[in-house]
């Protein structure tokens, strides 16, 4: 058992979370964590030592199970015999879990000094209605895009995606797509308005590169083993990605923002977004930020307006607040809530 009461605690909160979010195996591994891991080896004497003040921040828990997962894509036999699709009872999963804490103690512990990563592209499914939105509010504008957070840059590409809401589908003007996602939806249809994306960038502290093999393998282990086709839905991604060659740009959020919102985009819409990121910027980033966003919407006009799209947790309700500010006139709307991993959107609307 672990033996700080802090991080036994942080192990369990994320299985009940991984439990809530469709992922048994995830929360099965967090609660085995908990009950399981302890004495004199290096990963139990890692996580016991994981300062108490950081350990949710940090997502401890994601990073152990990251770290493994990564060591199963890899081929590890142990884990291999355990993991989804296959079946094993608690004993034999942590008899291997053990196996690998002592073969692989360096692999995992260098796995575990890195955040998870998701990039998770069903978020895209709340993000492409306030874009609807917004293109239908300037209508004939193009769309310049600065994510914050953007990781491997996959959200940068949900004009790219298809999207069924309420039975509705909403594709890209070529018609092709290489997946479509359909939460369950709620509210009024987001409008058929036609988009053009102008521009796309993205900046991360710790970005990743479609172009590299590692980076994938990086990514896509930190998505659950049990979530088959949140797998098969961020490898197309992924692939969509190298082809149109996103590039996120290694910055600080604060640094990044004063750049691209040194001038008035003329002629277009700039959209400063975010999803399940902000919130990990520390408090003085997050206030300079806002700063730097209300100081460029105060400049922009009706030729060069200036919106920020946030999804983040806001402890308002289930999943996640969905905001708009649109400048010039500063007006911030609640466009309504939507599922972490976008399962579902309930949706408002910009009115």
């Amino acid at each position: 058992m672990v033996a700080n009461v802090a991080i036994r605690a942080a192990f369990e909160r994320q299985a009940r979370a991984c439990d809530d979010l469709g992922s048994p195996f995830t929360a099965r591994l967090c609660r085995l964590a908990a009950d399981q891991l302890s004495g004199p080896g290096e990963i139990a004497s890692l996580v016991e030592a994981w300062p108490e003040t950081r350990v949710v921040a940090d997502a401890l828990a994601l990073r152990f199970c990251g770290a493994l997962h990564a060591l199963k894509r890899q081929g590890y036999a142990p884990l291999a015999a355990v993991y989804p699709p296959q079946q094993a009872d608690d004993g034999s999963l942590w008899q291997a879990v053990e196996q690998a804490l002592s073969q692989h103690h360096g692999f995992i512990a260098t796995r575990m000094e890195s955040a998870p990563q998701t990039n998770e592209v069903r978020r895209s499914a709340a993000l492409f209605p306030a874009f609807a939105a917004i293109a239908a509010r300037f209508p004939g504008k193009p769309l310049i895009l600065s994510e914050v957070g953007a990781s491997a840059g996959l959200n940068l590409l949900w004009d790219r995606f298809g999207y069924r809401f309420d039975g509705t589908d909403y594709l890209p003007a070529s018609g092709e797509a290489p997946f479509t996602t359909a939460p369950d939806w709620s509210g009024p249809l987001p409008p058929h308005a036609a988009i053009t994306v102008k521009e796309r960038a993205g900046c991360d502290l710790n970005p990743l590169s479609a172009q590299s093999p590692e980076d994938c393998e990086r990514l896509l282990s930190y998505i659950w083993a049990d979530q088959a086709d949140r797998l098969e839905r961020t490898e197309k991604a992924l692939q969509l990605a190298r082809e149109t060659d996103i590039t996120v740009e290694k910055a600080d959020a604060v640094s990044w923002l004063d750049e691209r919102l040194a001038a008035p985009r003329s002629g277009a819409v700039h959209v400063v977004y975010h999803t399940i990121a902000w919130q990990y910027l520390p408090d003085h980033a997050q206030r300079e930020g806002l700063r730097l966003i209300a100081e460029a919407g105060a400049r922009a006009g009706e030729d060069a307006p200036l919106c920020h799209l946030a999804m983040e947790a806001d402890n308002a309700g289930r999943g996640a607040g969905l905001t708009l500010t649109v400048w010039p006139d500063g007006e911030t709307h609640a466009l309504g809530r939507a599922d972490f991993h976008g399962r579902w959107v309930e949706w408002q609307g910009l009115a």
